[in-house]
């Protein structure tokens, strides 16, 4: 096998499909990137570790057609540092790899192709999503998964096709964020529980790549979802399990809320949180006028902060909130003023969530359909 490709081309390419794989494998053959040259000029890049891959195709001058399989990371690192030159790939009599790109030039061993695994072929039914809103939707809503592996499908993102809609759900016991985005597909319903991590990755790829085509495959134990924008695919093995109906705890009357300033309410949580030690919570009082932030640490110390508020259909509230849950909050509303509104619950022992939205200005709700619900913490008195 023998080409030539463009250096930067080429190290785009190989970046993107590197970056789904896991720092560290316990099988060394998935570590690798397959790379196939084919007599007519295009060089297909992949990689896959039995849950996601990446693929994507690129053009090069291919003297011979061929297939070879190497460690990505090491491929990605040197890439990204030639020299800006056309950059040539052959293989050698002693099975070894040769790489050379102006005076600069390596000798990578090779993997054995044949052990590694075939990657997943996509042939269900797809629709269309705008990349940037799709893009911004995981922005939203994918933080709010949980991280901790023993509830497996807590760490996923939920897509959910109804009709003309995609909707993105995520939570973690304590708060759940909630995104539609458009849909145009002949799929009308559908649900795929993806890893959060794979979907973030899809994220970055493609926030610019125009519509993102999405279709799901498989069935049983291995069914997949997979996203493609130009020549780019990413494919995920979905989550197995069910997963909670969170859409329930959303209420439907909002009349009691507070408007504030986001990047203000933002800036004070992080000064006054300061002081509070790990995981406790920051208590907020919202009344007509302000909302105020108090927090008490060890060693005695103590901060308040206030800010702007416009407190509308209620009484003054007092609660304890995640600083951190509730920041994530405040970066995902992407508006300059933020709706808190709170909610009732039948249990008279238990909190109420507090209902995050966006709001365009002090009297105009936002555009969009992001919504988070916060669990709020116990106070000590």
């Amino acid at each position: 096998m023998k080409f030539h490709v463009n250096r930067d081309v080429f190290s785009e390419a190989v970046s993107f499909v590197v970056k789904l794989l896991p720092q560290r494998n316990p099988q060394p053959i998935l570590a690798g990137v397959l790379i196939e040259a084919n007599g007519d000029g295009s060089l297909a890049l992949s990689a896959f570790d039995y849950e996601a891959s990446a693929r994507t195709t690129i053009e090069a001058t291919v003297d011979e057609p061929g297939t070879i399989l190497v460690h990505g990371r090491l491929l990605s690192d040197i890439a990204s540092r030639l020299p800006n030159q056309p950059i040539q790939i052959s293989t050698e009599d002693d099975g070894n790899i040769a790489l050379t790109c102006g005076s600069a030039s390596f000798a990578l061993a090779s993997m054995p192709v044949e052990e590694y695994p075939a990657i997943p072929e996509v042939t269900g039914e797809s629709g269309l999503v705008p990349g940037d809103d799709f893009a911004t939707a995981i922005s939203q809503v994918a933080f709010a998964a949980s991280r901790d592996d023993v509830t497996p499908v807590l760490t996923g993102v939920q897509l959910e096709v109804s009709g003309t809609g995609l909707s993105l759900v995520a939570t973690d016991r304590y708060r759940v964020a909630l995104r539609d985005i458009p849909w145009d597909g002949s799929q009308q319903e559908a649900t795929a529980l993806v890893p959060a991590r794979t979907l973030q990755e899809v994220g970055k790829t493609f926030s610019h790549g125009g519509n993102i085509s999405i279709a799901f495959s498989g069935s049983g134990d291995r069914e997949i979802i997979a996203f493609t924008a130009g020549n780019k695919t990413v494919t995920s093995l979905l989550i197995k399990g069910n997963f909670p109906p969170v859409r329930r705890l959303f209420p439907a009357q909002t009349e009691h809320y507070a408007v504030v300033s986001t990047a203000d309410l933002a800036e004070a949580v992080r000064r006054v949180s300061l002081v509070l030690d790990r995981s406790a919570p920051l208590r907020f009082t919202f009344s007509t006028s302000q909302v105020t932030m108090d927090a008490s640490g060890g060693d005695q110390a103590r901060a308040s902060e206030s800010v702007d508020a416009h407190l509308t259909g209620g009484d003054e509230v007092t609660l304890g909130l995640n600083p951190q849950y509730l920041l994530e909050a405040l970066g995902a509303v992407k508006s300059e003023f933020v709706r808190v509104t709170f909610t009732s619950s039948d249990n008279a022992n238990k909190l109420s969530p507090i209902l995050i939205t966006s709001q365009t200005s002090v009297d105009q709700a936002g555009q969009d359909s992001f919504k988070y619900l916060l669990q709020p913490n116990l106070l000590l008195r």
